[in-house]
């Protein structure tokens, strides 16, 4: 976690992978909220390493080189965290090779609508709107 100008910042990354009007999105054990697979770097990680690692890990696909590209970079109060702590959130699609399964923490991976976003984490819904506003939910 960063601090900026006093406010504590989480640097995270996504997977936006958008089918049929609907984007992928993840639930942990125990929890009510969605968030979009990813996560954070670790010492040394560049961006595409650690988006694989996590997509790896989170949904037991392999995200393929080549096809990652940069989508956008998106901020928002921090969900579950007290006020003041932001989440930077650094998105990125790509095609993937595997079958989808939940792995680590996953409880549960759904397709989401525009709807969806109800759902969702604070930073997700300013997403969510994002890609209803570009017309892919």
């Amino acid at each position: 976690m960063g601090t900026e100008a006093g406010t504590a910042v989480i640097d995270k990354l996504a997977w936006l992978r958008v089918e049929d009007g609907r984007i992928l999105s993840t639930r942990s054990y125990g929890k009510d909220t969605y968030y979009l697979p990813g996560g954070k770097r670790e010492a040394g990680e560049t961006d595409h390493e650690a988006l694989n690692r996590e997509i790896a890990e989170e949904l037991r696909v392999e995200l393929v080189d080549g096809t990652i590209e940069f989508a956008g970079v998106f901020e928002a109060p921090a969900h579950g965290h007290p006020d003041g702590v932001t989440v930077r959130m650094t998105c990125y699609r790509a095609d993937y090779r595997g079958d989808l399964e939940p792995g680590a923490e996953i409880e549960e991976i759904r397709w989401l609508d525009h709807s969806g976003r109800e759902v969702s984490s604070t930073v997700d819904k300013l997403i969510f709107d994002w890609l209803r506003g570009r017309g892919e939910l």
